[in-house]
């Protein structure tokens, strides 16, 4: 059972109010009165309700979360983990979507600071930037984006994704992307192209202009396929068993984020994961550090892992293929 106030006023001897002093740093205590309850609020895992913590210090206790769409598989997950991350620190979490638009992305906003939230974590629709708010915000994107806060290492992950294939022995690569205006997509564009050899070929299509023919890349020579989504390489998939493209025997398909139904599909798709606990942890970590007045702490950059599943395989044109085994699943990082 969560303990209350005056719990740990009743083994120290004091009151309430001094516990409350204490927590929210006002009013005359002395060190030796601090030092004990703070060991007390420890030893009892006692973390201030949200509307007690208000009444105390004028703060809400809640920060928000804006999404950029919470269609995609990505963002249920991530905003799970937000909200367990900020349940371990006595948080309660505002979500919105802002479905992709810049406008009610910046409603959204508005919205979070109008209904009391201390601060916010924001994955920014593409293309845009947040910029001064007049509240503490953490901002998950890309290392390229200005102002981001915390995110995975997207251009490592995309160097990852193209040895990988190499190491098959693929020598002709499609590589695949949304949209042009995503800081993250073109992130790991970019790091597929700087991992190639001089003797791979990679041709890059954005959906944005229009979807390739997948099984015509494969018989025009074509080899492997690299989505900057898990979503678009299910496509890219689908698209080649259709055709009657055997996957990974004629074609390989790799994606990223890892989403729930990467490991279930058949074949099992090879993808780029996030580690989303950890970057959920680290963006409630440093949203907590600007409220308690701190300076914004340094960018951190989290690795992906590479999830090894039946969609890759050899090259077909391998003169010496290794046939792919299920024993050799497992992670990598980048």
């Amino acid at each position: 059972m969560q303990p209350k106030l005056k719990d740990i006023a009743r083994e120290l001897g004091v009151s309430t109010a001094t516990i409350s002093n204490v927590l929210s740093g006002k009013g005359r205590v002395s060190d030796e009165t601090r030092r004990l309850v703070s060991e007390k609020v420890r030893e009892l895992g006692y973390r201030p309700g949200g509307a007690g913590r208000a009444l105390r210090t004028g703060r809400s206790g809640v920060f928000g979360l804006v999404l950029p769409d919470i269609s995609n598989p990505l963002f249920p997950a991530f905003a799970q983990a937000i909200e367990t991350a900020a349940a371990r620190s006595g948080y309660g979490v505002l979500i919105a979507d802002s479905h992709g638009d810049p406008a009610a992305q910046t409603d959204a906003l508005l919205r979070m600071i109008q209904r009391g939230a201390e601060g916010i974590v924001i994955v920014p629709c593409r293309g845009t930037q947040v910029r001064d708010l007049p509240l503490p915000a953490v901002v998950i994107d890309s290392a390229s984006s200005p102002g981001n806060s915390v995110c995975s290492d997207h251009h490592a992950g995309g160097r990852l994704a193209v040895t990988h294939l190499q190491e098959l022995g693929h020598r002709r690569l499609t590589l695949v992307g949304q949209s042009r205006r995503s800081s993250v997509q073109s992130d790991r564009i970019g790091g597929m192209l700087a991992a190639l050899r001089s003797d791979v070929r990679a041709d890059i299509f954005w959906l944005e202009d229009g979807a390739p023919d997948f099984a015509a890349l494969v018989h025009a020579g074509t080899t492997a396929i690299i989505a900057t989504s898990d979503l678009h390489a299910l496509t890219a998939l689908t698209c080649l068993q259709g055709a009657g493209v055997a996957v990974p025997e004629q074609a390989s398909v790799m994606g990223f984020d890892d989403h729930s139904f990467s490991a279930r599909i058949s074949p099992g798709l090879t993808t780029l994961a996030q580690n989303m606990p950890e970057i959920a942890a680290t963006a409630v970590e440093h949203l907590a550090e600007l409220l308690d007045g701190a300076p914004r702490p340094a960018a951190r950059i989290v690795p992906m892992a590479l999830r090894l599943r039946g969609s890759t395989g050899p090259a077909p044109t391998d003169p010496h293929p290794t046939p792919y085994q299920e024993a050799q699943q497992g992670d990598v990082t980048s």
